[in-house]
């Protein structure tokens, strides 16, 4: 009997994190450990900026030159090739105008760090200022804006809005976010006797980091090497923003012939690094009398900063996803990106879905009391149902599934019963409030841009059965390699200590799309069977009795044991002109309940109680899904309740560049009770295993908790107080809007 029929599939074991040990002991290495391995390394500091928006009329670098220990200014008289950090051609690597406060100008080269320190400080720079835009509303108020101006929309909205029974309008305003990945932007470059350059890089998109490397040395992409080890953390904001530090160090490595490395200190990597995109979105929405939402007309406008980075994309998802779980039949959403003198705004985990499904959430939230619905009522009455499609035309597939996970949430987390509980509490308290929240997610999985949708993979199987994986995807702590060598082992019928993964590299799986969108176990998933199924082709009718021995027999028949794997998700359209088509090759869906309490006097608030069921299909790893299920509820929480950005309207300088400064989520605000459940029998058909996406959709089901502050500030209030509610909803937001309900309570007695 061959081992292939008798190893446990791997696939859907609880398995812990595959660098789980190497993590907790500190043993786990990161871009920047490497530099320990390389003698003779030269340490690169920036020359930033003190202006938000300013003209260098004069850089003179000769001053650097006499400190001890600096060896090279880099500058744009260096560049070989392109001077362009991205991918667009609007981002200079060595600008002459300035576009936000911290921007570098130049870098300086030392022996040490220190040394590249004070060289930097050296360097003599004159600016001419100029004037600088920074908030989104003075850019929509001076018409400041950049790239495409897409709408998505469908049927009639003004004849609906004029035929509705009720009728509101208003303002949602949300802030970025700060993605905090514990560790910062880091490359490491050096160039062989070959003058090969390699890059170690902490990057989601190597592929993407190979290609700007290479137009900035003016060089082919088969002479530049990118390889990601793993990342301290990502969340989108290392898809698209490494590419320019990584071609710092390899410009620097090609020029003096010594190992490059760059790495941002904390301050540097908050300040000079993108955020998630802050949104300004004006709305007006039509019931019948029933509640039904009718019509939805929205303007979104992304504040993408100074350049365009991924906005048009981001912009994209966004429109896409400002329905969330709701069927709207007469629906029109355009929109338009803001650019602002600030760090251009980037990918961070959603990608804009969940700023596009804050504004319906906003809206439902705000509008339910001035219907007199109740706002759980009011969500779920609205919920997609089966034969429904989304505005731009893609059939919602498994809709039942909104409701499944809404009934089952409202039934573990005894809805109904604390719903009654809380309006008793709240009766006896005057000065304490309880508020508790239902939110569903919809969220649609592949790459806007379809080309992306593609992955590939190499599978070795060695003489002794031993077995080696390399694939496009990069680990940044989400568990994406564990999956890989759970797919690899269940399709070879391995057991999974036969199986070992190697580091990303370009040179290994080349043209690979970035670790994003959630797709990266789908694609990846699907690359990884696909080479191990051309091994397996290959091994029918090989005799053996074990695994070994077969792979053993096929080596001497002269049989190919390695393959590399392709994957490309099928049935995906999409007309960005007319934005209709079938972007998503699948829903993710889930609900949350959650339930605070709100001080008063402060505004301060506890969460008590969260459950959650989400849609991860047939797990792969449901250790990893849970984690990514928490870890995203928690991030999602805190960008709608804590984390608070703000700049200096007068020089464009960040304010919140520390963590003493920008309030990060910690163990004291976590909820002491936090259910999890994964869906039943949620197959999902045409996917790797039958699984789902988890990296992004969990993020939304933190809508729940801040519906759950509005809730509880309105419970200060009259019966049919309507509370706007900032977003962040921090503690004195909070404040403010309790006291806002109180006014209406005075004016009504």
């Amino acid at each position: 009997m061959s081992a292939v029929t008798t190893t446990p599939q791997a696939v859907g074991l609880p398995l812990p994190h595959e660098s789980a040990a190497l993590h907790v002991t500190g043993t786990a290495l990161f871009t920047d450990d490497l530099v320990l391995r390389l003698p003779g390394v030269l340490h690169a500091h920036p020359v930033q900026s003190p202006h938000a928006h300013a003209r260098v009329s004069r850089l003179d670098v000769a001053p650097a030159y006499d400190v001890p220990g600096v060896v090279r200014v880099l500058t744009a008289d260096d560049v070989p090739g392109l001077n362009d950090a991205g991918t667009r051609h609007d981002e200079p690597l060595f600008p002459t105008e300035v576009m936000y406060h911290g921007h570098a100008v130049c870098w300086v080269l030392g022996d040490t760090l220190e040394a590249a320190r004070l060289g930097s400080a050296a360097v003599v720079v004159d600016y001419e200022e100029l004037p600088a835009i920074v908030g989104v509303r003075d850019a929509i108020a001076a018409a400041s804006f950049q790239g495409a101006q897409p709408t998505v929309a469908r049927g009639d909205v003004e004849a609906a809005l004029v035929g509705a029974a009720h009728v509101f309008s208003g303002v949602t305003e949300m802030a970025g976010q700060e993605h905090f990945y514990l560790e910062t932007h880091a490359s490491v470059a050096v160039v062989d006797e070959s003058g090969q350059v390699f890059v170690q890089s902490s990057t989601q998109h190597p592929t993407e980091t190979q290609e700007v490397v290479a137009h900035v040395l003016g060089r082919a992409s088969h002479e530049v090497t990118v390889q990601c080890l793993r990342m301290g953390g990502g969340f989108g904001g290392k898809e698209m923003q490494p590419h320019g530090y990584a071609a710092v160090a390899a410009l620097g490595a090609t020029l003096t012939g010594r190992p490059v490395r760059v790495r941002l200190t904390r301050q540097q990597d908050i300040t000079m690094t993108g955020k998630r995109h802050g949104f300004h979105a004006t709305w007006q929405v039509g019931f019948d009398d029933q509640g039904c939402l009718q019509a939805l007309d929205v303007t979104l406008t992304a504040d993408g900063g100074w350049s365009l980075d991924l906005s048009e994309p981001v912009l994209a998802r966004a429109l896409c996803h400002v329905d969330n779980a709701y069927f709207i039949p007469h629906f029109r959403a355009h929109g338009r990106i803001a650019q602002t003198h600030k760090t251009s705004s980037t990918a961070f985990r959603g990608f804009g879905g969940p700023q596009g499904m804050l504004v319906v959430e906003d809206v439902l939230g705000r509008c339910a009391p001035l219907l007199g619905v109740d706002a759980t009522q009011l969500r779920r009455r609205n919920l997609y149902t089966p034969g429904q499609a989304t505005p731009y035309g893609q059939e919602v597939r498994h809709a039942e599934r909104a409701g499944l996970t809404w009934d089952q949430v409202v039934a573990d987390g005894r809805v109904r019963e604390r719903l009654a509980e809380i309006e008793a509490f709240n009766a006896a308290h005057p000065h304490t409030k309880r508020g508790l929240a239902v939110t569903p997610v919809k969220f649609g999985i592949a790459f806007n841009f379809t080309a992306f949708n593609q992955a590939g993979a190499l599978v070795h199987v060695y003489k002794d059965g031993s077995v080696l994986i390399n694939h496009g995807g990069t680990e940044m702590g989400q568990g994406l390699h564990t999956k890989m060598i759970q797919v690899a082992a269940t399709a070879l019928g391995v057991p999974l200590d036969r199986v070992r993964l190697a580091p990303t590299r370009t040179d290994k799986v080349p043209n690979t799309s970035a670790t994003a969108a959630s797709s990266g176990a789908d694609l990846n998933g699907g690359a990884v069977k696909d080479a191990c199924e051309q091994i397996l082709a290959r091994l029918d009718g090989i005799p053996g009795d074990t695994w070994e021995e077969r792979v053993g027999a096929a080596y001497l028949q002269r049989v190919q044991l390695w393959a590399a794997g392709f994957y490309r998700t099928e049935g995906l359209h999409w007309d960005p002109a007319t934005m209709t088509g079938h972007p998503f090759k699948y829903f993710a869906y889930g609900a949350a309940a959650a339930e605070v309490e709100v001080d008063g006097f402060t505004g301060s608030y506890t969460t008590r109680r969260v459950d959650i069921v989400h849609d991860v299909g047939d797990s792969l790893s449901p250790l990893v899904d849970l984690g990514q299920i928490e870890g995203g509820f928690v991030q999602g929480t805190g960008w709608l309740t804590l984390e608070d950005l703000r700049w200096d309207d007068a020089d464009g300088r960040l304010l919140t560049h520390a963590a003493s400064t920008y309030k990060l989520p910690s163990l004291s605000e976590m909820p002491p009770e936090l259910h999890v459940a994964l869906l039943p029998h949620a197959h999902e058909d045409g996917v790797v295993h039958g699984s789902k996406a988890v990296g992004e959709p969990p993020l939304m089901l933190a809508f729940s908790v801040r519906e759950a502050l509005r809730q509880a500030a309105a419970a200060f209030g009259p019966p049919g107080t309507s509370v706007e509610l900032a977003s962040p909803a921090t503690p004195e937001a909070v404040y403010w809007a309790l006291e806002k309900a109180r006014t209406a309570t005075q004016v009504v007695t």
